[in-house]
């Protein structure tokens, strides 16, 4: 069968993430209780306001195909949000909505990247960044950051990255899988490195921007001398609660939105007609409604620092964002655990699964094979029993 496929295909990576999960599903089919923190996703519920905004919508017959690049309602709310939360000022030109902020990773790579261009990827990185990469005949360019730094990538190791090949850099802020969040003034010193190199440009992933302990977000798109560079990835999946309703979108120089528009036409065309009416609701919204669920984050963050201090050999950042941990758990490697050799992080990671009936998800998916990404986006109760778990089978 394997002589079928293509190489694009057999050189692929599995989602790291998707794969634990299912495998996570499979064994609560044979009946084990799971306790599932592999996944990146809200165990609140979608805001009543936006679910009645997809019913009116629904009354209102919205059933046809939708523009390309989005409604423009949608486009208008997104422009509205972005200037409101970001002091970023875009054209409906410049505005592009997907199926998803994965999709406008994938248009961006699509219709900037030719075979052999680098992209820059500061370590720790979401999973799917590198293969999206090579999907698109680009070099993925591993930055590899530290606990001592945050997981933040410094100035200095930014200008050692770049080549005469580089063409872009790649990042999130608050960052999946470690939390961070880049400052205002820490995002200027990267700017001052790449203001030496006109031909670089940005990808800057914000999807996890509401869900932020610290307060104010920044956005490389904010410096009048990067926002011609930029391109500025959001939707409304984290801080909304909204998933499984599949909308992401794009602010970016107007030739490459068109770009994007005219890559998507041929793959999926518009997005979901009444997720996009829902979401025009969401966004005209203080982000002040979802305040709720941030707050709770925030204590379960807390809550599950304070149990992982408990479990020598776990060594934690204080993550300021979204709603992961990303514990260095080298402290293993080279160790048995109820007679199973822990290896890497990859063996670790199984082993909790294996023995403590946790999913985690190893960190070796997000280029930094010392950690594990544990999400604490179930409720307190469960953090509390998986941690316990974990103690048990590592003690």
């Amino acid at each position: 069968m394997s002589q079928l496929l293509s190489e694009r295909i057999l050189n692929m990576a599995t989602s790291a993430t998707l794969a634990m999960a299912a495998k996570a599903r499979e064994l609560k089919a044979e009946g084990k209780d799971i306790i599932g923190l592999s996944l990146g996703e809200p165990d609140f519920n979608t805001p009543d306001f936006i679910k009645d905004a997809a019913k009116t919508a629904i009354d209102e017959n919205y059933n046809s195909y939708t523009p390309v690049d989005g409604y423009a309602e949608l486009k208008q709310a997104i422009i509205t949000k972005f200037k409101r939360d970001n002091n970023i000022t875009y054209q409906p030109s410049q505005i592009v909505v997907s199926t998803g902020a994965k999709q406008c990773l994938a248009n961006v790579a699509l219709v900037l990247l030719n075979e052999g261009d680098e992209v820059i990827l500061p370590c720790p990185y979401w999973v799917s960044y590198a293969d999206i990469v090579k999907l698109s005949d680009g070099v993925p360019v591993e930055v590899v950051t530290s606990i001592e730094t945050d997981f933040k990538m410094t100035p200095q190791q930014l200008e050692a990255a770049i080549t005469p090949k580089t063409k872009m850099i790649w990042f999130s802020s608050p960052c999946n899988p470690s939390g961070s969040v880049y400052s205002k003034s820490e995002l200027r010193a990267l700017a001052d490195v790449l203001k030496n190199y006109p031909d670089i440009y940005i990808v800057s992933d914000e999807i996890y921007e509401h869900i932020n302990f610290v307060g104010a977000h920044a956005s490389m798109a904010e410096f009048d001398d990067m926002y011609d560079r930029t391109i500025t990835i959001n939707g409304v999946s984290k801080a909304f609660a909204m998933t499984g309703w599949r909308i992401g979108f794009l602010g970016a120089p107007q030739a490459i939105a068109r770009a994007c528009n005219k890559m998507q036409g041929q793959i999926t065309s518009g997005a979901n007609c009444i997720a996009q009416r829902a979401v025009i609701t969401a966004l005209e919204a203080s982000p002040t409604k979802v305040q709720y669920m941030i707050d709770e984050f925030k204590v379960r963050r807390d809550l599950i620092l304070g149990l992982l201090k408990d479990i020598d050999g776990f060594t934690c950042n204080t993550p300021e964002g979204a709603f992961y941990v990303f514990p260095d758990v080298t402290a293993f490697f080279g160790k048995t655990l109820n007679g199973t050799l822990i290896k890497n992080a990859t063996d670790f990671s199984l082993y909790l699964l294996e023995a403590a009936l946790v999913a985690t998800v190893t960190g070796d998916a997000f280029g930094n094979p010392n950690c594990i990404r544990i999400s604490y986006a179930a409720s307190q109760d469960q953090i509390i029993e998986a941690i316990s778990r974990i103690k048990k089978a590592v003690d």
